[in-house]
């Protein structure tokens, strides 16, 4: 075996074991505790050292995965390798080996508990006992006349790690000492720099406190998260005590009094005002909000006297494009209590991420398990962004405070990141500037200006009733159409009253990934500036055409002339949908519909046990195909058009040659009937009756009629009752599977592990699809409603009932062409929440449908044993 030695700090976290080496071009090295297969003290005559500072204490770890990360010391898509592999660890100090074998032990045992909650509360107890048999080290005061008031456990928070440590105040210095002596042995702040403090909520919890040294600054200096409340409100009150003596506290009135008299800038009074509503840069699920301020992207000159270059500040993002303002209000009053206009919030982790991508990557590989988001939904344009907040249909984001900062880093990809190449070819690189910037740090400069122009100042104090005032909840947000999802608003859930562990780690997840609406600073009107300070630059202005929406990648098989026009142009026409074929060519119900990728063969299952394979241009039948006795329940065409796929109720897999006209082989590969197969990028996935999605991977064979697959399992992912249903997204990264009882359950296929489990229909999931940007998830099930669900975050955030069960559908995000259990094919408009168009179609439940690349030419199968072509005519 061969072996080498690499220096550098081994960094016990929570979940996983992390190795930085002092050089900088070897990646980082991170292994999953819950992939270590053995952890153990290594003997000296032991196994091979790998990793190493001196030949002291060895720690053995033999895992089946690990990640590498920043190798050449380049952001990029961690790497993965699988398979059993050992390295060997060792320490400077042989003393620390026994506490550190012990500890990861734990920590293996905790990561490999069934339930969450359980995970998370074992990690708890390990973290609170090592912090007891500690104390903060008196060495560390400053001076020997110091005064120690009080010391308690806490954890230091920034945007990807929280660090246990120990807190401790005297009558002149805060200090925090991290457990592991990271990033710094100690942190000292003295309190006569100390400006601000605030207290904060920290997992909807009231344990967070913030400093601040300075009085305008974004950053804190430090963000602090307490075990208790009773010592978080204890060291705030020491703090508070003393800055008594030396500064005056400012309050949101007296921030505001400030502002209207001109003391304070727009931004220097929005940052106050984050500050006090708990949004902070330490925490990306309270990220401070900005507004957009100017609504004219694409002139070439800036004019700041123009009221129309403005944002209408009265009207949240959601209201300012008045048809889908009233697409909203319709859903809004047919939706039952509670109440809610937006699935989507103004302010998110994903959010935050998408503007800063550029200048913090590792936070996005960090909480996207190690990939950038594709790249034709990444933050390219200005222009882009802001059309699609204006006419997206969950697009209601707003802005970050770096847009009217000095710092212009978030607009420039400096670092050279690889962040992917767009639908039309051009690679994601610096953000692309409206016409009326020269540079980036022109754009910030005028959009500093827009922000405190007079325009802005007096309409200023309309935005901040509805993001921390009075419009923010009640009757006056509804009248305002500013009512998001009840969880997103403090005191939306009483975590506390949850007693299932695995439920409440559950909630506070979607919360915390969802958004969180700030804390209401104010219950009356906001009055307006009294005394602004005049900074327009009035400029001729010059309006020029409207840049397209940004085109969303429908996935790499799409044709290459096939644009995004095109397809919503034929989705915006589905309406229009007329039947000009219709053949009888089975004996019981159509169970799945595949078409040649020439376009020239149709192939059928059906419960009759037959593979019917259909002529286009003769519209005759031409093969039927029988493998056994038992139902066909799906069929696909692999790549090539040499193989046709057929899953059965006889627990089978079969693979049909097309050339040869015969049987070419059989997966045998389930305990049960065999529901659905996918396929994507050589890889089989086949959904079963017997609880299981098996993942094969299998290479489409040339037209040899002596080859056969080799099938080899390369992962399961268990379920607990039937599966009915899978769907993959584009990119084939995530699986969706709908089972008999009626939960859904998201996969990340890269690990093979669940991300979500919603329990949406109260029966059988008859569909399920992703979105074709893979945010939303669709699902139609046996109880007749048709369920939307946020990739992300898992949160069930539409819901849809039907007269009939819709057996399958097809939809493009927006709009849904669903099979009903009635015969008919239902268009749903999904911003409506309603029908707007019935078809007549088969006499009898549609049971399977197709649609072609173009959007224009789709095809249903029915109980009614018959097939039916549509046609778009518009």
């Amino acid at each position: 075996m061969v072996t080498w030695k690499i220096r550098g700090s081994l960094k016990i976290c929570s979940k996983s074991v992390i190795f930085e080496p002092d050089k900088t071009f070897q990646p980082i090295i991170k292994i999953p505790l819950r992939d270590c297969i053995k952890i153990e003290k290594q003997g000296d005559d032991g196994a091979n050292r790998l990793f190493v500072k001196t030949q002291h204490g060895k720690i053995s770890l033999v895992f089946s995965q690990v990640y590498f990360i920043k190798e050449h010391n380049i952001v990029a898509p961690y790497k993965i390798e699988r398979g059993k592999m050992q390295y060997v660890f060792e320490l400077d100090i042989a003393g620390k080996v026994e506490d550190v074998v012990e500890t990861l032990l734990q920590l293996h045992r905790a990561s490999c508990l069934d339930k969450l909650g359980d995970q998370t509360a074992m990690i708890t107890a390990i973290l609170q006992s090592r912090l007891a048999r500690t104390s903060f080290d008196k060495n560390r005061f400053q001076s020997l006349s110091e005064i120690l008031k009080m010391e308690c456990k806490a954890e230091m928070v920034t945007p990807l790690v929280t660090n246990p440590g120990h807190v401790c105040i005297t009558d002149t210095n805060l200090y925090f000492q991290p457990l592991n002596g990271y990033p710094k042995p100690v942190v000292q702040i003295t309190l006569q720099d100390v400006r601000r403090i605030y207290k904060r909520r920290h997992g909807l919890m009231p344990l967070g406190l913030e400093v601040f040294c300075t009085e305008d600054d974004l950053c804190s200096d430090i963000y602090l998260k307490f075990y208790e409340s009773q010592d978080r409100d204890e060291l705030y009150f020491y703090i508070a005590t003393y800055l008594e003596n030396h500064i005056t506290e400012h309050t949101a009135e007296s921030y505001m009094l400030q502002w209207q008299r001109g003391h304070i800038s727009n931004y220097q009074y929005l940052l106050h005002l984050n500050n006090l509503a708990d949004r902070s840069c330490n925490d990306l699920s309270q990220y401070p909000v900005f507004p957009w301020i100017i609504n004219d992207y694409f002139s070439a000159e800036l004019d700041l006297s123009n009221p129309e270059t403005f944002r209408d500040l009265s009207k949240p993002i959601g209201a300012l494009n008045k048809e889908r303002l009233e697409r909203l209000l319709i859903r809004y009053q047919e939706m039952p209590d509670p109440k809610f206009m937006y699935g989507s919030h103004y302010s998110s982790p994903g959010y935050v991420l998408f503007y800063l991508v550029r200048i913090a990557p590792e936070h996005m590989l960090c909480l996207q398990n190690g990939r950038f988001d594709h790249a034709d939904r990444m933050f390219n344009s200005i222009a882009e962004t802001w059309k699609n907040c204006l006419d997206g249909a969950t697009d209601f984001k707003e802005l970050i405070p770096e847009f009217y900062g000095d710092d212009f880093s978030f607009l420039v990809n400096s670092l050279k990141l690889d962040l992917g190449k767009r639908q039309g070819g051009k690679m994601v690189d610096d953000v692309e500037l409206p016409p009326w910037a020269s540079d980036p740090k022109d754009f910030l400069q005028k959009s500093k200006e827009a922000l405190e122009s007079n325009y802005v100042s007096e309409h200023l104090h309309e935005w901040i009733d509805l993001i921390f005032g009075y419009k923010q909840k009640g009757n006056e947000a509804i009248g305002a159409h500013n009512i998001f999802h009840p969880l997103t608003y403090e005191g939306g859930v009483d975590l506390n009253s949850i007693e299932d562990p695995d439920e409440k780690v559950a909630m506070l997840t979607q919360i915390l990934e969802f958004g969180q609406t700030p804390k209401q600073l104010f219950v009356i009107p906001h009055p307006r500036r009294i005394t602004p300070k005049v900074k327009s630059l009035s400029q001729p202005s010059s309006q020029s055409a409207s840049l397209a929406d940004s085109p969303v990648s429908p996935g790499e098989e799409s044709f290459e002339d096939l644009t995004e026009e095109s397809r919503t142009l034929a989705w915006n026409n589905i309406t229009k949908l007329k039947l000009y074929e219709t053949y009888k060519i089975h004996k019981e119900a159509v169970t799945g519909i595949a078409v040649s990728y020439n376009g020239s063969s149709i192939f059928t299952t059906s419960q009759d046990s037959t593979l019917k394979m259909f002529s286009k241009e003769s519209k005759t039948l031409q093969r039927s195909i029988s493998f056994s006795n038992m139902a066909l329940s799906s069929c696909l065409v692999l790549p090539g058009d040499n193989t046709v796929i057929s899953s059965s109720w006889d627990n089978n897999v079969y693979f049909y040659s097309i050339a040869f006209g015969r049987r070419q082989d059989t997966l045998m590969g389930h305990d049960d009937a065999v529901s659905k197969i996918s396929w994507h990028n050589n890889r089989l996935f086949s959904a079963s009756w017997d609880s299981t999605v098996k993942v094969w991977p299998c290479v489409p064979l040339e037209m040899t009629e002596t080859k056969r697959h080799h099938f080899e399992l390369l992962a399961e992912l268990e379920h607990d009752v039937s599966v009915d249903t899978i769907s993959l997204n584009a990119a084939g990264t995530l699986l969706v599977s709908g089972t008999k009882e009626g939960s859904v359950n998201i996969w990340d296929l890269s690990t093979a592990t669940m991300l979500h489990q919603i329990a949406c229909h109260s029966g059988t999931v008859y569909c399920a699809a992703f979105s074709p940007d893979s945010r939303h998830v669709l699902s139609t099930g046996e109880d007749g409603c048709l369920k939307i669900i946020d990739v992300q975050t898992g949160m069930l955030i539409s819901s849809m009932t039907s007269e009939h069960p819709q057996r399958c559908f097809l939809w493009d995000g927006n709009c849904v062409l669903a099979g009903s259990q009635s015969g008919e094919l239902l268009v749903w408009d999904l911003i409506e929440a309603r029908v707007s168009e019935r078809i007549q179609g088969h006499t009898g439940a549609v049971t399977s449908i197709w649609m072609n690349e173009q959007c224009s030419s789709i095809i249903t199968g029915g109980e009614d044993r018959q097939i039916m072509f549509w046609k778009l005519q518009y």
